[in-house]
This record gives structure tokens, sequence and C-alpha cells, in this order.
């Protein structure tokens, strides 16, 4: 993989460089899904690949009836694994609008992941889905040993998900989410499982970063002194260590892996390692992610201030 030079603008869609998955979105958009299965069957063993796909896919899908209609005409995994993914997504915002209809359409989300499961038992994503929507109903399972703050939550559904792929990306994040603030969970819990998921992933994984997540998640700018908090020695050798075992790995990607890049870029301005931020910028491209940046203020101007700190170019800049 190697990003695409910076040529005065940012490119914020999803997609990034994986252009098969740009290209189906547009035929997605047009009410097609023939490339859709194309795209989402050339990653069945691939569930990285698979997760980040659908999840993208299935965002494009959400206001229109093309999960319903591709899941009438075929009942193959892919057709099952968008309409689940979909399902999700309307669940998730009905729940965050309060709207009447939510629960109705958690039970339908519910079942789709069920289905997406059985129908390819292999396939962790199905279950990936449905632990997106564990902060909806509170499931509450003991911690295992090992966490200071011995978090209840939903371990057996996250088991699962690692025994079909130990080290699944978005399983991971799913898991660390349910545990902010914003779903009812505390700093120190967010923390506490962060530690832990990221020390058991090798050196070189990229959950080594769910630290600097959780981080970011819990920052508060009415604290004193917040935004020096990535200076302090823990922090800024957690950003350090990533750069170092994970970056070098980044090359060999088949696509740009920009929300991870953006997380460490990110950590390493904040730490005022500029040298280190830069290369990670590089990394990055022109693609850009909303996250971190949103969370500190608009995610251009953010983005753009973190790349001047480094000597990059910004969109506008003569």
């Amino acid at each position: 993989m190697t990003a695409g030079l910076f040529e005065g603008q940012y490119v914020w869609h999803p997609a990034a460089d994986d252009r098969r998955l740009a290209s189906v979105c547009t035929d997605v958009r047009a009410g097609r899904y023939l490339s859709a299965h194309e795209a989402l069957a050339e990653t069945r063993r691939d569930f990285g690949l698979r997760a980040h796909r659908s999840l993208v896919l299935a965002s494009e899908a959400a206001d229109s009836d093309l999960a319903e209609r591709w899941l009438a005409e075929e009942q193959g995994p892919e057709a099952a694994l968008l309409w689940a993914r979909v399902a999700v997504l309307r669940a998730l915002r009905a729940a965050d609008a309060r709207d009447e209809r939510a629960e109705a359409l958690e039970r339908i989300a519910v079942a789709a992941c069920d289905r997406a499961a059985t129908t390819a038992p292999y396939d962790p994503t199905p279950s990936v889905a449905k632990l997106a929507m564990a902060r909806l109903h509170d499931i509450r399972d003991p911690a295992p040993q090992g966490l200071l703050t011995a978090p209840s939550g939903p371990w057996q559904l996250f088991s699962h998900i690692l025994r079909l792929d130990p080290w699944h990306r978005e399983g991971h994040h799913r898991f660390l989410a349910f545990f902010f603030t914003r779903h009812g969970g505390s700093v120190n819990a967010a923390w506490d499982v962060a530690a832990f998921l990221s020390q058991r992933a090798p050196v070189s994984s990229p959950l080594r970063l769910l630290p600097l997540v959780a981080l970011v998640e819990s920052y508060d700018p009415s604290q004193l002194l917040a935004d020096r908090v990535w200076e302090q020695p823990q922090w800024r050798s957690a950003a350090l260590a990533v750069y170092q075992n994970w970056l070098p790995h980044v090359a060999g990607y088949r696509f740009t892996p920009v929300l991870d890049l953006a997380y460490l870029a990110h950590a390493l301005v904040m730490a005022q390692r500029e040298f280190e931020a830069r290369a990670v910028l590089m990394a990055m491209g022109p693609y850009a992610s909303r996250m971190p940046w949103s969370v500190f203020g608009d995610p251009e101007d953010q983005l753009s201030r973190a790349r001047r700190t480094c000597g990059l170019p910004v969109p506008g800049a003569a």
C-alpha cells in the first residue's frame, strides 16, 4: 500500500484508497448491488477488510431499500451481512434519536445479525455488528481476571468474536466503546479495558492504539491543562511505541488504515513529537477521517493545524 500524494485537498470518504470499494459505493447509491456482492465475496477470508467494506456499504445503503431487495433476491452470506449491517445502523440511529420505533428496529437488527451468523458461521462480522448494539440493552457479563476495575459488559459475545478472529480490529473497538461514558460507562473502566486489550495484542498490532482511543474519548476541555495530558510520559511512550512497532508495517497494507493513522498522528502532535507525527501524516496521504480531530473542534481545521505544526501543506495554502 502506498497512500496517494497530498495534492491540495483532503479525501474524507471512508473508502480512502480502496478504489474497488469507492466504485461499489457509487453503484449502491444508484440502487445496484451486483458489485457489492463481488466486493464482499472476495473478503470471505479477510475479516478486517470484510468488516470495513460491509460497514461503509451499509452507511451508503441505510437510507434506501437496496439491502431488502438484495436479500429478497439472493440468500447468500453477502446479502445477509449487508442487511444485518444496515439493520444495526438503523437501530442505533433510532435509539440515539429516541425514536418510538427503536425497540422494533433493534429486534429486526438482532434477527438480521443472527441470520447472517447462521449463513456464514466462520465470519465474525455479524457478531461484531451485534456487539455495536450491546449498549442498548446494557449486557453485563462478569469480567475476566486481570482488570483492576472488573467492569462487567458483553464479554461472552466478545469472546465468541475472538474465537473466530483473535485480533479483529472493529470487534475490539466496538467492545471498548461499550465502556465509554457516553454509553453509560466510566473513564476508569474504559482505560482499564483499553489497557487490558492492547497488552494482549502483538506489539506490531494497531490494537496497541486502544489506550490512545480511550484517552481521546475521555478528553474534557474544562479540565486544567487538558491538552497537556498527551505529554505525560506514559502517553508519550505509548504513542512512540506504536510509531516504532506498527507504523513500519503499514507500507504492506492493502489499503491505507486512515483512522488508526489519524489517532497516532494526533497523539504524537499532542505529545510534541512533530518529527514522528510528520511521518504518520505523510503515510496518510490525502485521506482524512473525522475522528479523532472532531473531538477538539472542526475536523478539517484540526487536521490542518496538525499538518502545519509538522511543516506539511494544507488545503488552500499557496
